[in-house]
This record gives structure tokens, C-alpha cells and sequence, in this order.
């Protein structure tokens, strides 16, 4: 495709999923810090920036001057190792309903990202900043990522599947079913040295706004009031929910391999490897449409990987809260010397929105914070030390001082 896509196109303010569970948590959090402005909660809505004064992080706001970025914070004095001086945080795009799933080429040198509700991928190329709608219709695609052989996996929410787009352009479904029932919609996925892949099956694709509801009488259209065929191509419209929420690893020989309960890490989301690909990280989130099962709670789990890819040894890795805001984590990636940089989605706590990185222990070390909720993250450049955030409905990006492990 070859429609571009300007920095100036704007779309309506939306509510995500568990936004309005944020909210309600209460006023916004008073911030320590003093470069830290939230505004009161009121009829004029949430506030727009986060800094004092109010900055603008678009093409036309003004330059930041400081050496270090205002809104690049070390909780502990290590993290100061990690973030890039001179380097500001950018928003290099607007205009999407829900941004996620960002993962970065490094032949082709260019940034790719789901639109869920548009049932779009769109494409940012270094080069020239150019943004271009990528692939349309994406089966309402949602976690993207690159495997060692530099094809691209997507998760896609509309079709319930897994596919990955091969060199010559043909593309093949990896994973549609496990035992013969309907996978939910899956998330997020990562590759393995082994060939293996390993992704997330959570319910979020079962809803009008980001794929299709179940048929008549599944768990996420009970009462049958919902047409799910309205505005789809045929066959689309006819599955119902069968699966608990799990985890799946893909053999290289095609086999599919449950290797997280949806007792251990309901509604599990976002996922990445150690460098060492010892341990394997799982964020569960909240619940989703017609979800029945337990429900995650907003934390991130660890598992240690063994020789036989069985996970044990599973430990409650953070519970994502800061100053008593819950910083609901969604996507997570894996730097070289182990810290994990997570997403942060504190909905109305404007100052808390962003990402977190954490060390290998678990301890918060450092945070980004952006004036929208961020759902995922990816390290890309040519030095894969470029931190690339979707964030609502914007990317934006900032250089740090390490690189992300892992292709992708």
C-alpha cells in the first residue's frame, strides 16, 4: 500500500479496555516529583501533558533543552547507566484508534505496528519518517514480531489465529486451534533459537471494537443481541469461545504445546525471554469479554525455561504498582543485561502512563513517562537501541543507552 499517513491526522479520544476501572480508582496521583503536573480531575477531561510547563511532544512543539529528558526518571541512581543523554523522547505519529504490537525490521530498517480497531498494520520508515498503511485488512491484528529469520509473526484478534508472513510474501497459519478447538485471540508472541514460538491466547479479541463477539450464546454474546457477521467477510462471525486462557509454544514440527495454565497467569498478555532464553516473563492482565475464569490482576510472572521447554519455578515478578497507582503493565521486552521494560497503563494517572523497566531481581529502577497510555513497546534501530512505544494512538521513541535482546 502506498497512502501516507501525516503526523497532524487526528482521531477522537478513546476508551480502552480497563481505562475506566483506572479511573475509578480515584483523583490522580500527586506526584513527588516536581516536573511532575496533574492536573484535577473535571469536566474539561484528562490533561493533555505531564510536564511543567506543558510540553508539546508533536512535529511542532519546541525542542527539549535539557540534557537529559524531563520525563525519563531513575528511581534508582543505575538506571542512570541506561538512559541515553541528549536523547528526548519523540512522537514520531498520531492517528491510530489503538496502537500495539510494534516490532522492527532490520533489513528493511523500518518500524511495523497494529491498528487494531482499524484492522490495519501500518509502517514507519526510518529513512524518511514516512508513514504508510502496511497491510489492510489485518484479521484485527494485534502482537507483531520477527523471528531469527526475519519473517514477521502477527497475532491477529479477527481470524483466531497465528500467521507468519514468509520471505516471498505468501503467508502461513501456524496456529489456529489446540486440540481441535478455536484458539480465543491471540496476543503477543516471541521466537525461540529452537525454531519454536511461543504466544498469548487471552479473550480481548472477542468484542465489536477490536475483532468479532463469539456467535449466539458464547461467552462473550450470551444474550445473542450481537451480530458478529455485520461488516466482516464471510465465515467470519460463526466460532464461540472453547479454550481457558493459556500459553502455547509452537514446535518447529507444528506441534502445539500448552506451557501456561490459565490458573497460573490468567488472561495472560504480553510475553518475552531472558537474553539467556532461561526464563520466560508473562504479564497478566484484567478480564475480558465474557471472560468466566479467574482474572488476572495487573502483575507480571517468571518462569524458569528447562531443557525440556517445561516452565517451573513460576514467581510473582512485580505487581506493577507505584506511589499506589496501578501501572497496569501489557507489553514487555528484554534488554541485553536482563532488565525488563514493561508498559504502563495507569489510565487517568496521567504522570504514571508510560513504561517502567525493571532490573533482573524485579526492582524498579527507571520509568518513561508519556501523556498517553502505552500497550506495548519493542527495541529497534540499527543498533537495536531505539526504544519504540504504542501508545494509544501515537508512536513515539527515544534512544537509550543499551540494546533490546532478541530480534524483533
Amino acid at each position: 500500500m502506498t497512502d501516507q499517513l501525516t503526523d497532524t491526522q487526528q482521531r477522537p479520544e478513546l476508551s480502552r479496555r480497563h481505562l475506566i476501572a483506572a479511573m475509578g480508582t480515584g483523583a490522580l496521583a500527586m506526584a513527588t516529583n516536581p516536573a511532575l503536573a496533574q492536573a484535577p480531575p473535571g469536566p474539561i477531561g484528562p490533561p493533555s501533558t505531564i510536564t511543567s510547563p506543558p510540553r508539546d511532544f508533536s512535529r511542532n512543539g519546541a525542542p527539549t533543552t535539557y540534557f537529559t529528558d524531563p520525563d525519563i526518571l531513575a528511581i534508582d541512581p543505575v538506571f542512570n547507566n541506561y538512559a541515553q543523554p541528549n536523547s528526548a523522547i519523540q512522537r514520531l505519529w498520531t492517528g491510530a484508534l489503538w496502537a500495539e504490537g510494534p516490532a522492527w525490521n532490520a533489513q528493511g530498517r523500518y518500524l511495523v505496528w497494529s491498528d487494531i480497531p482499524n484492522n490495519r498494520q501500518l509502517r514507519w520508515l526510518e529513512d524518511d519518517g514516512r508513514v504508510s498503511i502496511f497491510r489492510t485488512p489485518s484479521g484485527n491484528s494485534n502482537g507483531n514480531s520477527f523471528d531469527f529469520q526475519g519473517r514477521q509473526l502477527s497475532c491477529e484478534h479477527l481470524n483466531r489465529r497465528i500467521v507468519r508472513y514468509e520471505l516471498d510474501g505468501s503467508a502461513t497459519v501456524l496456529a489456529d486451534n489446540f486440540e481441535g478447538k478455536k484458539l480465543n485471540s491471540p496476543n503477543d508472541i516471541v521466537a525461540h533459537p529452537d525454531g519454536s514460538y511461543w504466544f498469548t491466547d487471552p479473550p480481548y479479541g472477542g468484542q465489536l471494537y477490536e475483532g468479532a463477539p463469539d456467535a449466539a450464546g458464547g461467552p462473550s454474546n450470551t444474550s445473542g443481541r450481537l451480530n458478529p457477521r455485520l461488516g466482516q467477510i464471510a465465515g467470519i462471525g460463526t466460532a464461540k469461545r472453547e479454550l481457558p486462557t493459556n500459553c502455547y509454544r509452537i514446535d518447529p514440527s507444528g506441534r502445539i504445546d500448552r506451557v501456561v495454565t490459565e490458573e497460573q497467569v490468567p488472561d495472560p498478555n504480553g510475553l518475552c525471554f531472558s537474553p539467556d532464553f532461561k526464563k520466560l516473563y508473562v504479564v497478566s492482565t484484567g478480564k475480558g469479554p465474557g471472560d468466566t475464569g479467574p482474572g488476572g490482576k495487573g502483575d507480571l510472572h517468571v518462569f524458569d525455561v528447562g531443557a525440556d521447554n517445561k516452565l517451573g519455578n513460576q514467581k510473582l515478578f512485580s505487581d506493577c504498582m507505584l506511589d499506589g497507582v496501578k501501572c497496569g503493565p501489557d507489553g514487555i521486552r528484554s534488554d541485553v543485561d536482563g532488565n525488563l521494560w514493561v508498559s504502563s497503563n495507569a489510565g487517568r494517572a496521567v504522570g504514571y502512563n508510560g513504561v517502567q523497566v525493571f532490573n533482573p531481581a524485579g526492582k524498579l529502577i527507571g520509568r518513561i513517562r508519556l501523556p498517553e497510555v502505552c500497550g506495548n513497546i519493542c527495541f529497534g534501530g540499527p543498533k537495536r537501541n531505539r526504544l519504540f512505544m504504542a501508545a494509544s494512538q501515537s508512536i513515539y521513541a527515544v534512544y537509550v543507552n543499551t540494546q533490546g535482546a532478541g530480534p524483533g
